[in-house]
């Protein structure tokens, strides 16, 4: 009886150091994000470039639910600007610019190729659903900031143009991405990381679809309006009289996406203290838990 129980009291520790070295991996981590935001849409058809890329920043909670498998959500704010001068030469006169700061909120699970407390590394995609605000602006001629979209640049919200409403500022979009993490110790891990949102508005630019009339416009929402909407006749070889009722604007059939590009440096909340330590042997006959 007494070699059982030593037998059953033996298993069951080495039961709890297992365990002991499991719960690690599985410890919710916080990761600092910094690097470039971008966007793709009416006014720059490319999907990324770092010259047209602004800094942005964000925090990421992540908690393991398995050694592979992840929830994780994140905050994000940055800022997306473009211009036609950025665009395909027959685009270019038009003339329009935008900027805006967007600001997301999102969720999602997260799945890593290896255990990264076995592994130095780990490749790894994620995706889920994200909230984000936008609120476009410009500035006119006298340089003087000014938001569009009270401005109905299209006649959003106008009666005699039932078929143009509203954007909403307040928007849902679909992130994916993916990345590579490095552990470093077990309690930090650095990465990079490239994502993608996938919106259901074409108006992050408050550019879409067509000119509306110039007299409506005016009438409706004054000069500043007339201004903003037609640009072109600020350029001396640009069109110098507002277009007609109907003339493209913009591309109405293709959403909006912005995109994120950075670093990632990740640690464990149980261990903000030893956060720079160096990396600890840990007698096993598992290998040892790096992260």
């Amino acid at each position: 009886m007494k070699k059982l129980t030593l037998y059953l009291l033996v298993i069951f520790t080495s039961g709890q150091t297992v365990l002991a070295q499991e719960e690690p991996s599985l410890s919710p981590t916080i990761s600092l994000f910094t690097g470039l935001m971008n966007y793709q849409g009416d006014l720059n058809p490319s999907s990324f470039k770092f010259s047209h890329s602004n800094f942005t920043g964000g925090i990421i909670f992540r908690k393991p639910i398995s050694p592979l498998l992840t929830i994780r959500a994140g905050v994000n704010i940055g800022t997306i600007t473009a211009s036609d001068q950025w665009n395909r030469d027959y685009l270019q006169q038009r003339n329009l610019n935008f900027t805006t700061t967007v600001k997301e909120a999102y969720a999602g699970l997260e799945l890593n190729v290896f255990d990264l407390s076995t592994k130095r590394f780990t490749p790894y995609v994620y995706g889920g659903i994200a909230v984000f605000h936008f609120n476009p602006w410009t500035r006119d001629r006298a340089g003087a900031k000014t938001y569009l979209k009270p401005l109905s640049t299209e006649g959003q919200g106008l009666p005699q143009y039932p078929a143009q409403q509203p954007y909403q500022l307040t928007q849902l979009a679909i992130p994916f991405g993916g990345g590579l993490k490095f552990a470093i110790n077990e309690d930090l891990a650095i990465g990079i990381e490239f994502s993608q949102r996938k919106t259901f508005t074409d108006f992050l630019d408050d550019v879409s679809s067509i000119y509306v009339d110039r007299s409506v416009l005016l009438q409706a929402k004054g000069a500043k309006a007339v201004e903003l909407a037609f640009r072109e006749s600020e350029i001396p070889t640009g069109r110098q009289q507002f277009p007609a009722h109907g003339d493209q604007r913009g591309t109405p059939s293709e959403m909006d996406w912005y995109y994120f590009f950075g670093v990632t440096m990740e640690f464990k909340l149980q261990s903000l203290g030893g956060l720079f330590r160096n990396n600890r042997s840990v007698p096993s006959q598992r290998c040892p838990t790096r992260f």
